[in-house]
This record gives structure tokens, sequence and C-alpha cells, in this order.
């Protein structure tokens, strides 16, 4: 997926506000990339121009061969539900549903059916095998985000966008989630944008891209938690 000259400006005249600046990336198929940046950076604004949930007031967005700009909302509506999976901070799993009903529910919308093999699959590498006929209320957040998680792999995105997947959780069990992201990547070749303010979430991803003002100011390679803490740390900001 690549993003060339992106701008996003909230607002007219005197009360305009630049959210993004003439952003130009390319994201690594097969790769797992963090986002990260100081509050009012524009890392959220990234992640929902890339994913199609925001419309840039200037510039190109392609996912594979096609170009998001331009579309309309039932084209974008269509193109996130059967290209992109969203995995947020607050689960947003249906209370009444079960486990399985929940990973499945892309497909009830859709009006299609699940590859069966690759659905099982997908429940065995959560961990979740043993709990499909749960709702979420019986289960831990670690357990509701892996949920999140399987419903996005299962039908089979070309990109995962992760909007700080594991800032509800707590250090042990983000960890372990960010070990199944990461382990997703390596055994599937799935991608993976994830915004993140943990410098030790962005050291699960192959790429750190650091967002100031609107622009893209830094990236790092194979990142450590320590060497991206002192980027943030000379950003002069977290969150």
């Amino acid at each position: 997926m690549r993003l060339d000259a992106v701008s996003k400006v909230y607002g007219r005249g005197g009360n305009a506000v630049a959210a993004l600046r003439e952003v130009t990336v390319g994201l690594r198929r097969g790769g797992f990339t963090a986002v990260m940046g100081p509050s009012g950076s524009g890392k959220s604004t990234f992640l929902q121009c890339a994913a199609g949930l925001d419309t840039p007031s200037s510039g190109s967005v392609r996912l594979g061969g096609t170009e998001l700009s331009g579309m309309n909302e039932t084209r974008l509506t269509e193109l996130r539900r059967e290209r992109v999976g969203f995995v947020f901070q607050a689960f947003n799993l249906v209370p009444s549903l079960t486990v399985e009903q929940n990973i499945t529910l892309p497909f009830r919308l859709s009006g299609t059916r699940p590859d069966r093999a690759w659905l099982a699959e997908v429940i065995e590498r959560v961990g979740l095998k043993e709990r499909i006929g749960h709702r979420p209320a019986e289960l831990s957040g670690g357990q509701q985000q892996r949920v999140a998680l399987a419903r996005a792999l299962a039908t089979r995105p070309e990109v995962v966008f992760g909007d700080e997947p594991t800032g509800a959780l707590d250090t042990v069990t983000a960890r372990q989630v960010l070990t199944l992201l990461r382990e997703t990547v390596d055994a599937t070749g799935q991608t993976v944008v994830m915004v993140t303010h943990d410098p030790l979430a962005a050291s699960f991803a192959d790429r750190v891209l650091l967002l100031a003002d609107g622009r893209i100011v830094d990236e790092l390679d194979e990142p450590t938690a320590d060497a991206v803490a002192a980027r943030m740390t000379r950003l002069g900001a977290w969150n």
C-alpha cells in the first residue's frame, strides 16, 4: 500500500488545522509497521486516511492497484469490508454474540460464507478454540482482543490496521497480543499497520514511522524499545 503527497486539513480559513502534510510513504507488503508520534502529530489521521476511514484533502492513497481517493462512501465501505481488517483499543465486539459469531460477523454483513478451514486455523492460532461459544462478557480483556484480531484476519485482508490495539490491556496481556500479531505476520505474510504510543509495542514491528506536526520526520528499521523511546524523547513529547 502507498500514500503519495497525502494531506488532510480540518476546518477552513483561519480555523483550518493541517493534520497531515504531504505524507509520502510505502507500507511494506507482508511487513509490520508501527506509527508513532506525540499527541497531535497526525498518527490517527494517518491510519484513518490509509484505511479508507477518512478522505485526504489532497494526495493519493493506493491499496494494491486500487486508488481510494475519489471513492464514494459505498465503495469505501465495500473495500474496507472485503480487503481491510481492523483491531481497535476498545475491541468493538457485539456483546450479544458468541466468539464465533463475532469472528464471522463480517461475512454475515456481506452475505458471504467464510472459508471454514481458514476460519478454524485463525481460531486455533489465536487460542480461542475452547471459547467459541462464550460471549464477550465471559472473556478477559486479552481474550476479547484475540477475538477482535481473529475477526480482522478471518476475511484474509490485504492489510490489518491496529489503532492502539493494546492500549486497554495490562503489560503481560499486551505482550501476548503483540506476540500473536508478530507471529501472524511471520507465519502468514499478513501486512499489519499499527498506531501506538508504546515503545515496547513498537519494538514488535519491522519498521517504525515517527510523525510530528503531520509529517514523517524519522523512521527506524528493526526497532528496539530503547531506540524508539530515545527517538520519541527527541521529538519532545509522549502519547
